[in-house]
């Protein structure tokens, strides 16, 4: 499984550990991710999806994860989380 959040596309970074003495090694700076289930309001059922930290934030400032998808580009989701925004598409366009 990649270490890459589904709606931010965040993933690992890379830096060095400095020591006291300056001494420099290479690491990496993994994402927080979490398993996590998200409720979509238009569908009427939740979602488990492994998200960043940062982004449930995001997502809980923009209204939940219908308004976060609707503002999401297609190239920083997941195919899991495309799938899913293409259901609200499809779901709000039968409502209205």
């Amino acid at each position: 499984m990649s270490r890459r959040c589904e709606l931010t596309g965040k993933g690992p970074m890379s830096g060095n550990n400095v020591s006291h003495a300056k001494n420099r090694s290479r690491r990496r700076f993994l994402p927080n991710l979490t398993e996590t289930a998200l409720m979509s309001e238009t569908l009427g059922r939740t979602v488990r999806l492994r998200v960043s930290t940062s982004a449930l934030r995001t997502v809980d400032h923009r209204g939940g994860l219908d308004a976060f998808l609707a503002k999401a580009k297609d190239i920083d989701l997941s195919s899991n989380a495309l799938k899913v925004k293409k259901a609200i598409v499809k779901a709000q366009e039968v409502v209205a």
